[in-house]
């Protein structure tokens, strides 16, 4: 291999290199825009997080399919939430892309308020498992499914690490 090629060869490798790492970038940042969005109130920013069609189950409680069920549960009991202060937190998800496509799984902590106590307490902790779907307007969730950590083990198991294919690559 000349010179030439070798070094057109490490471009084209940093390159997608490159490319994969803005990928998981752009989706952590989608990830994180969740919690203000929501806790703010701003159901038209929380719902454009999605893709028209995506899903949001909040396990056992809601489910929410396209944006305009996500606009009504910012817009409906959420605000009671909002009221009484809370805050949604997300950990940064683990996040595999294949292609247009990506798969991941977080945390995430409802935080509230307690005016009694003068204090905030955690009132959930969940597993999250993510489909993100690349569009014209960049990365959009097309599935978020939220699930209390409570003992149950379905729920346990959606933070297991992905299954790998022989090839060291992740299993679908």
């Amino acid at each position: 291999m000349s010179e030439i090629e070798d070094l057109r060869a490490t471009v084209e490798t940093l390159a997608t290199r490159i490319a994969r790492l803005e990928d998981q970038v752009e989706i952590m940042q989608l990830v994180a825009q969740y919690g203000p969005a929501v806790d703010s109130g701003s159901a038209d920013a929380a719902a454009e997080l999605w893709t028209e069609d995506g899903t949001f189950d909040a396990v056992p409680q809601l489910r929410m399919r396209g944006r305009d069920d996500i606009v009504a549960m910012v817009n409906g009991g959420h605000q009671r939430l909002i009221q009484g202060g809370c805050g949604h937190v997300l950990t940064v998800p683990h996040i595999v892309v294949d292609g247009d496509e990506a798969t991941g799984r977080s945390y995430a902590l409802n935080i509230r308020w307690d005016t009694d106590a003068d204090r905030f307490w955690v009132a959930r902790v969940s597993a999250n498992t993510w489909r993100w779907t690349r569009t014209p307007q960049g990365w959009r969730i097309s599935e978020r499914v939220n699930a209390n950590l409570d003992g149950t083990p379905e729920h346990r198991a959606m933070l297991a690490p992905p299954r790998r294919a022989a090839d060291g690559t992740p299993a679908q």
